[in-house]
């Protein structure tokens, strides 16, 4: 059973044997479900197969190993120019086995264990699939909260814990015309040399799966400070701030390479900020002044 899936207005196929439909391991894609598109244009394609093999230790060389907060991903790059997965959940048990072809566009995904496991394993999959094949699209997925106000966007980025949901929260508590897009892994595209912003599946501990977008309005990182304050970024810090916060490939050259250039044509139209901050509802006001469009 084929599933199509609209994400960033990127279409995704996943195909599983039979009358199985991955949108049972998939709860969070429900509002991404879309009609099958046969103009050719899908940004990847997934097919499960439980029965898939690793490629041979032979054939195969191990590059990496990233830890996603959630768990392990182990990466191999293979002898014909592909590369291979192994997705570990927090338990260190082997949820998932993915294999991509030369040009990160067609995958196939062996899954294991219990329910959760494999919901896991394939949730991992499709988003690490997603920030490859985006990267050669000119996509990136972003580590950020995401607020919409008046028909725009404004991500704020932070490490974990430091209060990235709790200035959305704030946004949202405090500040009219203000609705949540996701807290977690938006999507940044540019399109017709404009960054354009989206919610997206993956939305960590907050179940905020929307299917919206809106022109990005502003890039925000997050300080804790003593006192409130904003400061606007130049483009080489904006760079240093927001390379980090993307699902980056830095094991991949080529990949990594597309990921820089998207960064800079991002920063190149967007400004950015840093908000030194208290968790307070005058952060959120004095923030919203300053970098609000309209």
């Amino acid at each position: 059973m084929d599933r199509t899936f609209r994400i960033a207005d990127h279409y995704v196929t996943v195909s599983t044997p039979g009358a199985v439909d991955s949108l049972s391991l998939l709860p969070s894609f429900r509002p991404f479900v879309c009609e099958p598109t046969d103009d050719g244009e899908r940004l990847f394609s997934i097919t499960l197969d439980d029965s898939l093999q690793p490629v041979p230790k032979s054939q195969r060389e191990h590059v990496h190993d990233f830890d996603t907060g959630n768990g392990v991903i182990k990466v191999d790059d293979c002898a014909d120019g592909g590369s291979q997965f192994i997705i570990r959940d927090i338990n260190d048990a082997p949820c998932a086995l993915l294999i991509a072809e030369v040009g990160f566009r067609q995958y196939h995904c062996a899954l294991n264990g219990s329910y959760n496991m494999r919901s896991f394993g394939l949730n991992s999959a499709m988003m690490l699939a997603f920030a490859q094949a985006g990267a050669l699209a000119g996509t990136l997925l972003l580590h950020a909260s995401l607020v919409r106000q008046n028909g725009w966007g404004y991500a704020f980025t932070a490490k974990s814990g430091t209060g990235k949901s709790t200035q959305v929260a704030n946004w949202l508590r405090y500040l009219p015309d203000c609705d949540m897009m996701n807290d977690d892994n938006p999507v940044v595209r540019m399109i017709d040399g404009k960054p354009v912003i989206y919610g997206s599946p993956w939305s960590g501990k907050t179940p905020c799966y929307r299917n919206v977008q809106a022109p990005l309005g502003a890039l925000t990182l997050i300080d804790r400070a003593k006192t409130n304050s904003v400061e606007k970024l130049d483009p080489l810090t904006a760079f240093t701030v927001l390379l980090p916060a993307i699902s980056s490939m830095k094991w991949n050259k080529m990949l990594y390479q597309h990921q820089c250039d998207t960064v800079i044509q991002v920063i190149g139209s967007t400004d950015c900020y840093t908000l030194h901050c208290l968790p307070d509802r005058e952060s959120a006001v004095i923030c919203n002044q300053t970098i609000r469009k309209a």
